[in-house]
């Protein structure tokens, strides 16, 4: 019995599972299902599960989009899933002293939590705003940020707390990136998706499945249920219940057609000059055979 239960451990997928807020609502019901015991799973930035995944240290995980396109030979996406927005998204800004048209030269502070929300902001301050500004990496402090630079582009936790608190606080202009990215094209932005490893599909089909419709039944019954998860949240977040309520209504789980237009756009744009085709192909999970 004893050595089932270690064959049985060792067989769980890994698993990554990003530790922001965005993602709480899918980590939540996945407890609720009870999947979690079925999994290994790994918490960490979306940045450094990008990196696990890549390595094949994960087998199935959330992957920054910027990371995904570079490594879509190797990886599979999985539909419907993913992290994005149709519009704002909250939680992805640029923080400025200035109108972001004045920004060229000026110093820029890039949070180093997300290759792909900083490759959006330059995408956009350089197409939609003609400016170059000189941009430095630092930790996502917007305080010490605005020690030293005009702007800063924070993401996650930091960027709720510094769009929400600190800036209006501090007289700072606060621009979001997903409304910026719609406002331009008309369509929505994805973040992350989920993918698998190719080599794990390949080895294990029916388990790769069973991950996809664990996730799925978990961010459905999360947003059923999203009153109770704010509510939950909040008594160990500095947000209140009514603000994450918002904040999970607003952010957008999809992965369909056009999410998938707005990362192709995004590919179109971007990829000469971020290490992947313009024309990058998206292959998604096949559905389960019978």
């Amino acid at each position: 019995m004893d050595n089932a239960t270690d064959d049985q451990q060792r067989s769980r997928p890994r698993v990554g599972h990003i530790q922001f807020l965005n993602c709480l609502p899918l980590y939540w019901g996945l407890a609720r299902t009870g999947t979690l015991l079925d999994l290994e799973l790994t918490k960490d930035t979306p940045e450094k599960l990008s990196e696990r995944l890549v390595r094949g240290d994960l087998d199935i995980g959330p992957i920054t989009l910027v990371e995904y396109l570079r490594n879509a030979s190797d990886l599979v996406a999985l539909p419907d899933i993913a992290v994005g927005c149709d519009g704002p998204v909250m939680s992805c800004v640029i923080v400025s002293q200035r109108p972001l048209e004045e920004l060229d030269g000026a110093r820029v502070a890039l949070g180093s939590t997300s290759r792909t929300s900083v490759r959006l902001a330059q995408l956009l301050l350089a197409e939609r705003y003609g400016v170059t500004p000189d941009y430095y990496t630092c930790p996502p402090d917007l305080g010490v940020m605005m020690q030293e630079a005009e702007a800063a582009v924070l993401i996650g936790d930091a960027a709720l707390r510094a769009s929400l608190h600190d800036a209006p606080r501090l007289g700072l202009q606060v621009h979001d990136l997903g409304q910026m990215w719609k406002d331009w094209t008309g369509l929505p932005f994805v973040f992350a998706v989920w993918a698998a490893r190719r080599d794990f599909l390949e080895r294990e089909p029916a388990t790769v499945h069973e991950v996809h419709e664990a996730f799925l039944a978990s961010r459905d019954l999360s947003l059923e249920e999203v009153t109770k998860v704010a509510e939950q949240a909040a008594r160990w977040e500095t947000f209140d219940a009514e603000l994450l309520e918002r904040y999970f209504r607003t952010l957008d789980f999809r992965f369909g057609p056009e999410q998938l237009a707005g990362v192709r756009e995004f590919a179109r744009r971007t990829g000469p000059t971020t290490g992947y085709p313009a024309d990058v192909t998206v292959e998604l999970l096949p559905p389960a055979r019978d």
